[in-house]
């Protein structure tokens, strides 16, 4: 049985600056950090390990920076790492970014549940998750704050999840395998241990190319994506609008003639 959670490296500041050629982010010499949503997601799939004894997994995709990313992960206790690195992938949007994983999922195979964050700080899509799950065609849901309860002995497996709404939440049984994508009220993230981080430096990761995951060129990277990034720019500053004062009855009025004039 085993677990997977995709997870991203992304930009440690809210100044993230756009390469002007390409429309994409500029990584270089900029702190990164594991996306905070995807340290639940992590935190999750190891409680899972310590309840059921799965084996745990972290795949990403990005440059070979991301590694200290994997890293990381396996010293807040995951079992194994996979990194996705080819220039071949650069560019990629979300429906491209999830067709790579996903076939690295497959590639990996055999395997129960797949756990993202709901989304992304540097883009906030929350696309890739449920993008995964339409490749791979499996059962998703999104915004999970509880992983309620989970059969690993019953045909088909399944296990039952709250998901969380602007009001409340409702809860979902699915078949596993399955993909979800997580919330910040699901758990606590903990510290990683000292030998977690003995472990986690002496660690062999491997590094998947497109040449492991045997993808048509034309259909990732920058060329194969559906949506581009064709301007980036700042929206222009809005005047301020009317100040009404005086006597609330009169302010009243005149604010009523300046609704009836807007809509004339």
């Amino acid at each position: 049985m085993k677990v997977i959670v995709c997870i991203k490296q992304v930009p440690d500041t809210v100044e993230v600056k756009i390469d002007p050629e390409t429309n994409t982010l500029i990584r270089e010499g900029v702190s990164s950090i594991i996306n905070p949503f995807d340290m639940y997601a992590i935190e999750e799939a190891v409680k899972l390990k310590e309840k059921f004894g799965l084996e745990t997994i972290v795949l990403t995709m990005g440059p070979p920076q991301a590694g200290s990313a994997l890293r990381e992960a396996l010293s807040l206790g995951i079992d194994k790492a996979i990194h996705l690195c080819d220039r071949a992938f650069a560019g990629s949007d979300t429906w491209v970014t999830s067709f790579i994983l996903a076939k690295a999922i497959e590639k990996i195979n055999n395997f129960d549940l797949v756990i993202c964050g709901k989304q992304a700080s540097d883009g906030d899509t929350a696309q890739v998750g449920p993008g995964i799950a339409a490749h791979l065609n499996l059962p998703q849901a999104t915004y999970v704050r509880r992983i309620d309860t989970v059969h690993f002995d019953t045909t088909p497996k399944v296990m039952v999840v709250e998901r969380l709404l602007e009001e409340g939440y409702e809860l979902l049984e699915l078949s596993l395998p399955a993909v979800i994508t997580v919330v910040k009220e699901i758990n606590e993230p903990r510290l990683p241990s000292l030998r977690g981080k003995m472990k986690a430096r002496g660690a062999d990761i491997p590094l998947w190319t497109n040449r492991d995951l045997d993808m048509e060129e034309e259909k990732i990277g920058l060329s194969g994506s559906p949506t581009q990034v064709i301007k980036i720019f700042t929206p222009p500053h809005k005047e301020g609008g009317k100040v009404f004062q005086g006597d609330p009855v009169d302010t009243v009025d005149k604010l009523m003639e300046e609704i009836k004039d807007l809509i004339h």
